[in-house]
């Protein structure tokens, strides 16, 4: 018997630059031949910053997908660039979930889901699934694909304030709470000890079928006879600050160890050039760095198949948190340049995939450490690197199995209340 789930997504196809489209596209992808079927409700795309079709295909033609009008207030209601902070808090999307909510109750009349699924971290996707959640009695997960209301974050209090009673209403209503990381949902246990046993873990992972027939137009390196080690993906300035690296870039130049000729960081897609161009030519490294565009997806992949080095960097203020390229850097095989908290949740899946040799992305003697050690590495052929065999497990398919179980849990034997 098919049964059906309500997946409450502002992260999907055509929306470009942002991991996230992956979690919700896998799991609508994996989910049918598990018996379940889903229904997509998204934003209408006039509501992303940027936009891309590449992945419009990877979207089952069997699966539904509707569009709830949205804005962006910054972008749609801002005159002479401000705008009223009440419509965007919790976020600037606040304006989907006028129109969600009532398309998601004609979408559970229509189809008589078993379930609903929404997921941060765009706040307004927990309030439409909360909404509606209340309104049909049908048992509902909430997401977290990052914690929510943190110290310091968001800034300002109002809206943090309004972060925590979303958060509060998720893990004391929802059926299942879910985070990626084993870190924050420990962290969550600790927040809601009444609740902590519906809070589970789901993480991110790699899709298999994008790896298949990708466009790699040649095996040879990114650039012959020089290493390059990519950072593929956003370069947050607080939570990925580069400047203890470009300093220790700065000390292995000034002792003759590595030249421009010999070595360079491209960053693909960093959505911060400027903050990169500006701090890497402030410490005389800017020959060091490349800076390149946004590419489509599966051309992304093909690059970091193609790079000699893969760089991972993440603060020890996200130890609680796991990028999501890093489950694909973990699938193509390459060497990993680990720059992530000894003690954080990125650094232990790193090192349960044989990927060792790290460093704490703040101290620049250590990633200079870290970073003389790895071109040994690479120089003498030994370089960190995971085992293909090891990353089958993480696969998105793996992922839904998981996510399959919770879903049987929660609805067995739940009628609407």
């Amino acid at each position: 018997m098919t049964r059906r789930i309500l997946m409450v997504a502002y992260h999907f196809p055509p929306l470009a630059g942002s991991s996230g489209i992956q979690r919700t596209l896998r799991f609508a992808q994996h989910l049918p031949s598990h018996g379940w079927k889903p229904i997509i409700l998204t934003a209408t795309p006039n509501a992303y910053e940027r936009t891309n079709d590449d992945l419009l295909a990877d979207v089952p033609a069997s699966v539904p997908v509707e569009r709830a009008r949205a804005f962006n207030t910054a972008k749609h209601f801002a005159i002479l660039g401000r705008y009223p902070a009440v419509l965007a808090r919790p976020d600037r999307w606040l304006s989907w979930s006028w129109f969600a909510i009532p398309h998601g109750m004609r979408l559970i009349e229509r189809f008589k889901p078993d379930a609903i699924w929404s997921t941060y971290p765009i706040a307004t996707a927990h309030l439409i699934g909360a909404a509606l959640a209340r309104r049909s009695g049908l048992p509902w997960i909430a997401d977290f694909r990052d914690p929510m209301a943190q110290d310091g974050y968001p800034a300002d209090p109002v809206n943090w304030q309004r972060f925590k009673e979303i958060e509060t209403e998720a893990v004391a209503r929802a059926k299942r709470t879910v985070f990626t990381t084993p870190g924050a949902a420990e962290e969550y246990r600790r927040r809601y000890p009444a609740h902590a046993n519906r809070i589970s873990v789901i993480e991110n992972g790699y899709d298999e079928s994008s790896f298949e027939n990708l466009n790699i137009a040649s095996s040879a390196p990114l650039t012959p006879h020089r290493i390059t080690l990519l950072h593929s993906g956003i370069v947050y300035p607080s939570e990925r600050d580069p400047r203890a690296l470009f300093d220790a870039l700065a000390r292995l130049k000034a002792a003759g160890l590595i030249t421009p000729e010999r070595f360079a960081i491209r960053f693909r897609a960093s959505a911060h050039d400027d903050m990169l161009e500006t701090e890497a030519t402030a410490r005389g490294v800017r020959d060091f760095i490349e800076l390149m565009p946004p590419i489509p997806y599966k051309d992304a992949l093909a690059e970091m198949l193609r790079a000699d080095a893969l760089l991972v960097m993440q603060g020890r203020n996200c130890n609680e948190q796991i990028p999501a390229k890093v489950y694909e850097y973990l699938r193509t095989g390459r060497p990993i340049l680990a720059l992530a908290d000894p003690a954080g949740d990125t650094a232990g899946l790193l090192r349960a995939n044989g990927i060792d040799g790290g460093a704490t992305l703040e101290s620049s003697e250590a990633v200079e450490a870290a970073l003389r050690g790895f071109l040994a590495r690479m120089q003498a052929g030994n370089p960190p690197r995971a085992s293909l065999e090891a990353a089958r497990k993480l696969s998105r398919e793996a992922r839904t199995a998981e996510f399959v179980r919770i879903l049987d849990e929660v609805t067995a034997n739940s009628g609407r209340e």
